[in-house]
């Protein structure tokens, strides 16, 4: 694929934004989002802005200046840590790994989504750790923005879905595990049991929703792996994040120092 770049409006070249031509909360192509800024702050997780427009500041959720803001828009302080608030004015780019992205519109409603692909939301919506392992619940009226791997796919229950496809689910009771006893009995759970070898798929354990609501799959049943909100791999022009040079582990990273208010291993083995 090639692109001639330079000469404004040139046939065949890319299209190139500034301030003024950058879409307004809107995307600007499936993979990245732009949110505008205008002295209204909101909540980011961190390493999913790419790049902004103005003069902004980012602070850490727990900041004292903004404890008012986090003390009625986020109530989830085993996630502190990954989160900061975005303040000034101006507009931001989000993207998350090349996943699809979009933003969703909450009225006077509730929504738990996976929490690794929770990228930002207004604080008119209060953020909760849900009950479900490494998901979080948004509570009330405004907007968030959230990626997915491939577009997403909206159902009404009742319902059974493949764990790894599930991204969220709107209004409606949390899920139930359900396991087919009958394929676990059978020949491939055989083998299984006596190999160890295979793990569970989407065509033996599912979680089962009931009631009314919306549930929000991805089309795809790959979940990409999670890394530590904001670290940065080791590679060719990335400045090293520890004093041990380049890639070497730096607070808060696997293998470095742990920051206060950190749970690390604890946090990973719950899957938060």
């Amino acid at each position: 694929m090639s692109a001639h770049i330079g000469g404004q409006g040139a046939p065949g070249g890319p299209v190139v934004f500034d301030p003024e031509t950058l879409p307004t909360d809107d995307n600007v192509n499936p993979y990245t989002f732009c949110v505008e800024l205008k002295g209204s702050p909101w909540f980011l997780q961190k390493g999913k802005m790419i790049a902004y427009y103005g003069a902004m500041e980012f602070n850490g959720v727990g900041h004292g200046r903004l404890d008012r803001l986090v003390r009625t828009s986020f109530h989830s302080p085993l996630h502190a840590s990954d989160w900061v608030v975005a303040e000034g004015s101006g507009k931001m780019l989000l993207a998350d790994r090349a996943l699809d992205v979009n933003s969703f519109d909450l009225d006077d409603g509730n929504l738990t989504v996976r929490a690794g692909h929770l990228l930002a939301f207004q604080p008119s919506l209060a953020l909760k750790q849900s009950i479900v392992p490494g998901f979080l619940t948004l509570i009330g009226t405004g907007k968030f923005v959230a990626a997915s791997n491939g577009p997403v796919v909206f159902m009404e229950p009742p319902l059974r879905v493949d764990p790894q496809a599930l991204v969220g689910w709107a209004d409606c009771p949390s899920p139930c595990h359900h396991y087919d006893h009958g394929y676990l009995t059978g020949v491939l759970g055989g083998l299984r049991a006596m190999t160890g070898l295979g793990g569970a798929s989407g065509e033996e354990h599912q979680f089962e929703f009931v009631g009314a609501g919306t549930v929000l799959l991805q089309s795809s049943e790959a979940l990409l792996p999670e890394r530590s909100a904001g670290q940065v791999p080791a590679g060719p022009g990335v400045p090293g994040d520890g004093p041990g040079g380049p890639g070497a582990p730096g607070p808060g990273s696997p293998g470095g120092a742990r920051l206060p208010g950190q749970l690390g291993d604890l946090q990973r083995r719950f899957g938060l």
